[in-house]
């Protein structure tokens, strides 16, 4: 069985037998996987805390073809990110962006969507925990990108018009972006997106920063962002942790446009 050296990093972890554990990690060369860690809940295992949750640097696979679960030989860790797991809000927002990774990556190698992911599990990790919503919202839009799914925001997700930079525009989630005021009224369904809304989304897809002004605006972006999953990605499970990220540091969700 061809032993794979990769970078990895930890997306779930749980229990499997007495004393060992499955882990699933997002890998730079064998893109998501399905491992075996055994023996790894014995007092002296090898692998000590690099199997913690986030924890990324350098695995050893036994991959088989065809196989669902793969065996992890090791893993060696060069960062912890044990800032996550220190506040609420870091945490519930990294929990979301390793869900999305975990349920939306394939078993096929991506290493510019590794890099984005590491990238921004370290954006929230080396972020204030008041700025967590914001790098989290950035770090999942550039997920959406890379994948290939990234939203239409200059011109018309319908007739391809372009559209004016500086102003609001129909959103429309099954049409993929934005419409122009012709194609909005013959949409079944679409929000305003107002022109500030409109360049901050265009900012995250194309990888750049930008900050929110008060938590309305967060709340509406996450919903933004989850009903835009929920037309484009999903396959109808519920996002678990995305909704526990939505919900858990701001109550119940209103209803607030973008």
């Amino acid at each position: 069985m061809p032993a794979l050296r990769t970078d990895a990093v930890v997306l779930h972890v749980f229990d499997y037998l007495e004393t060992s554990r499955i882990l699933r990690i997002a890998t730079r060369d064998a893109g998501v996987q399905s491992v075996l860690a055994r023996g790894a809940r014995r007092p002296k295992s090898r692998y000590g805390t690099a199997l913690d949750l986030f924890a990324s640097g350098s695995a050893e696979i036994y991959m088989k073809t065809g196989r669902d679960l793969q065996t992890l030989a090791s893993f060696d860790v060069n960062r912890s990110r044990g800032q996550l797991a220190a506040d609420l809000e870091r945490f519930t927002a990294a929990s979301a962006i390793a869900e999305m990774a975990a349920r939306f990556g394939t078993g096929e190698s991506h290493a510019e969507l590794y890099d984005t992911l590491i990238g921004t599990l370290d954006s929230i990790a080396d972020s204030a925990a008041s700025a967590s919503i914001d790098a989290a919202l950035a770090g999942a839009w550039l997920l959406v990108s890379t994948m290939g799914f990234a939203p239409t925001l200059d011109s018309c997700a319908s007739c391809h018009t372009l559209l004016a930079d500086d102003g609001a525009a129909a959103f429309s989630h099954p049409s993929g972006g934005v419409l122009c005021r012709r194609c909005a009224a013959f949409a079944g369904s679409n929000r305003l997106l107002p022109a500030d809304a409109r360049a901050t989304l265009r900012s995250w897809v194309g990888g750049a920063a930008a900050s929110l002004p008060d938590d309305p605006s967060r709340r509406a972006h996450q919903r933004l962002l989850r009903e835009f999953l929920s037309e484009h990605l999903t396959d109808g499970r519920p996002l678990r942790a995305y909704d526990v990220w939505e919900r858990n540091s701001w109550g119940i969700v209103n209803e607030v446009t973008p």
